[in-house]
């Protein structure tokens, strides 16, 4: 059933016709003040800003969205305080098209963990086994009462990801390899799980409740899907962007504090462990000293993206799904479409060349 409704959704959402050209559907000029713009809630009429008036590169744009089309790219947005400053849909991509946001989607879960923390219905320091029962893995119950729910989020589980599958949320797939929250590494099944730790929690199960305290409020649109052990969500490129603009507001949707609680956004923004400086509550940290990758045991020296600023924090996901926000510079940049490289989970070299160009755009 959920494949039918997810197939439902996206014959629904894809109706528009292509557009390789930054634009909005109704746009509107307007000059910017550092004040955050919202849009509406429903009606798409997203307010636009020129590169002129933002004394951008204007010669740079063209570039950019070459590469862009080079690269597999189907939907591009770059929003400057809130406005829409470049919108395009390369390689036959369209506005209302549903893609999925793979590991991206990890950042809702985060931001929808802070929500139950915040209605005091999600402690961090509990053991995961509080809210998904004794026996959910194959350790011991001392080995798996020590894992908590912040090592989900941080990925420091200490399950082993030698396994043939990282995706299994079976019991037989989760088995002990290190002591939890003292080795990071980028395993899928815990993060999974992260999900039903919520859901457990706030008494209901996780897709609503993150409809309702979530998506809805902001104006999003989407769905999750099931794809094996995975819960995928799919949306169109203007609905990451409304959740990356959240964030840039620091959880707080024009007068609506979506996420009150500023120390949880403090924690699930910044480092979160020691073992990978450049990882928070399932959001990637650029300008750490060090950082680890997806797949890798080993420690890189360096940003995670040199080109970029030093305060981005971003959502990435298999195939370059990517969702940066800036906080010094009022902008929060998002890409969907195919693989630009070699397919991956996390970082790429295609992050450096984006940014790259943006750099140049933006006159950085």
């Amino acid at each position: 059933m959920k494949y039918f409704f997810l197939i439902t959704i996206l014959l629904l959402i894809t109706g528009c016709s292509s557009d390789d050209t930054a634009a909005s559907e109704t746009p509107i000029a307007s000059d910017t003040d550092g004040a955050i713009y919202f849009p509406p809630i429903g009606p798409d009429d997203w307010e636009t800003v020129s590169l002129d008036d933002l004394g951008w590169d204007t010669d740079a744009e063209s570039a950019l969205l070459d590469f862009l089309a080079a690269n597999g790219t189907k939907a591009f947005l770059l929003l400057k305080d809130g406005k829409i400053a470049m919108e395009a849909y390369p390689n036959g991509g369209q506005k209302n098209e549903a893609h999925p946001w793979y590991s991206v989607g990890k950042t809702l879960v985060s931001f929808s963990a802070g929500l139950a923390v915040q209605q005091n219905r999600l402690l961090l320091n509990e053991p995961s086994s509080t809210y998904l029962g004794t026996g959910w893995s194959s350790l011991e119950n001392t080995q798996e009462i020590a894992i908590t729910v912040k090592d989900h989020l941080q990925m420091t589980s200490g399950l082993d990801f030698n396994v043939s599958n990282m995706n299994c949320t079976d019991a037989e797939c989760l088995t002990f390899l290190n002591t939890p929250g003292g080795f990071w590494y980028y395993h899928n099944a815990p993060y999974t799980l992260t999900q039903k730790i919520i859901g457990e929690a706030v008494d209901e199960a996780f897709e609503p409740y993150f409809e309702r305290n979530l998506k809805n409020i902001i104006g999003m649109e989407g769905e999750w899907a099931t794809l094996g052990f995975a819960n995928i969500y799919y949306s169109n490129a203007r609905s990451m962007a409304r959740f990356g603009l959240l964030n840039l507001n620091q959880g707080q949707w024009e007068d609506t504090p979506v996420l009150g609680d500023l120390e949880y956004f403090e924690q699930m923004t910044s480092t979160s462990q020691p073992m990978n400086k450049a990882y928070g509550y399932f959001w990637w940290i650029n300008g750490a000293a060090n950082h680890r990758l997806p797949g890798s045991e080993q420690q890189f020296d360096g940003k995670l993206i040199p080109n970029a600023p030093d305060d981005l924090i971003a959502g990435l996901g298999k195939n370059d799904q990517k969702l940066y926000v800036v906080p010094s510079e009022g902008i929060v940049v998002v890409r969907m479409g195919e693989s630009a490289d070699e397919p991956t989970l996390g970082p790429s070299g295609f992050d450096n060349a984006l940014w790259e160009k943006i750099n140049v755009l933006i006159n950085r």
